[in-house]
């Protein structure tokens, strides 16, 4: 199977970017529901409907959702690319369909998402919510679980653009966790079908990102949704969608997504989920925080009269506006910043610091600044 050319058949192009509602995926629940398998099952805080999608009539039941955090929407679009596939009457969709019972629900925050806070309405994140249920979100989503009682489940997130996979200098485009389901960490049965399906997508991933692939940290917290489904006994997989090169609007991310998506469910229905593959998912880097928006280097910067030469970083804030996400650099830290990286490096090679302020690169400023006063940067880019 050529996962690129299937890819590229069924992208959903009606939905693309960050910024990402029940306003843009209300028609595509429209078009799908051509039998009453698009229902609302519950209400968020300021009472937007929650969706969930049903497909399939396979024994294998596996449930999936999405935007429990509201400005995490990559796999989101990943997801309809996937149910579009469902969709195509090809023999690959049949084969699925006759494995697999899917439950989907695209947009669990509904009102995070319209916002665009990682958060519900009322600031709650929904992923520290799973044992109180104090939100609807979070009781729709385990009402699911009790009733639909899934053989595998699928936590679909996005991840920030510091995480790099270990400290190789590459960004973890992709992330995965088979997470614990007790304080020890221990293995069961469960979390082994957990982790050798970690495994088995990794492998594939590494054909198309070798060395991007990252490994979230598996200590316990049963208050994360994750952890609390592997506790109660059925294995589930953390997706993190992360940065790959300029993709700041994550459209080649949420490829891999999709590749990994599709790659999962062939190896569950293939059974090939028997082995031992402990090693090879620990062998996946580790996560870890090495990563800034921006980078400059080696740049002189006049402290009172003394002149040294140093680091500076600057990050994007991801800012709502007129319903369009604006990626606007603000300076966050100057010094060594040994073992650091940044998606866009610059050296500055002893290149004098300006800016219309102090001419100090000050934290939470703007990242608009000269470099010998003719190299001229403007939200944290050289304008050419």
């Amino acid at each position: 199977m050529n996962l690129e050319e299937l890819f590229n058949q069924y992208k959903e192009h009606s939905i693309e970017g960050r910024y990402l509602t029940l306003d843009h995926i209300k028609p595509l629940l429209d078009k799908i529901n051509t039998n009453g398998q698009v229902q609302i099952i519950g209400e968020s805080v300021l009472g937007e409907p929650i969706y969930i999608y049903q497909i399939g009539t396979g024994n294998t039941r596996i449930y999936l959702w999405s935007q429990m955090h509201g400005n995490e929407s990559t796999t989101t679009k990943a997801l309809f690319d996937f149910i579009n596939v469902l969709n195509s009457q090809s023999d690959f969709a049949k084969e699925m369909l006759n494995a697999f019972t899917f439950y989907m629900i695209p947009i669990l925050n509904p009102d995070g998402a319209r916002l665009y806070t990682r958060e519900n309405a009322v600031k709650i994140d929904l992923n520290r919510d799973s044992q109180n249920l104090t939100q609807p979100e979070s009781k729709v989503l385990r009402a699911v679980f009790d009733s639909f009682k899934p053989h595998f489940c699928f936590n679909l997130h996005d991840q920030r653009t510091i995480f790099g996979a270990g400290d190789t200098g590459k960004p973890a485009t992709v992330s995965f966790l088979a997470p614990s389901y007790n304080e020890e960490r221990e293995i069961n049965e469960n979390r082994q079908k957990a982790i050798n399906l970690i495994a088995g997508i990794n492998d594939e991933l590494q054909k198309y990102i070798p060395g991007q692939v990252g490994r979230f940290d598996d200590s316990f917290n049963i208050n994360c949704i994750g952890d609390t489904f592997q506790f109660l006994g059925v294995p589930t997989i953390l997706f993190e969608a992360g940065h790959f090169p300029n993709d700041y609007e994550r459209e080649i991310t949420r490829k891999y997504i999709f590749f990994s998506l599709i790659s999962a469910f062939k190896l569950i229905n293939e059974n090939d989920l028997v082995d031992n593959r402990n090693s090879d998912y620990l062998n996946i880097s580790q996560n870890k925080v090495v990563f800034y928006d921006f980078m400059y280097k080696n740049i002189k910067i006049n402290y009172d009269g003394i002149e040294i030469i140093t680091n500076f970083v600057a990050q994007y804030k991801e800012e709502l506006i007129e319903n369009k996400i604006h990626f606007n650099a603000y300076i966050v830290e100057a010094g060594e910043l040994e073992n650091y990286f940044g998606h866009f490096e610059y050296d500055g090679e002893g290149a004098v610091y300006s800016d219309d302020y102090l001419n100090i690169p000050k934290m939470n400023q703007k990242a608009d600044f000269y470099l010998d006063k003719n190299i001229k940067f403007v939200n944290g880019l050289i304008k050419s």
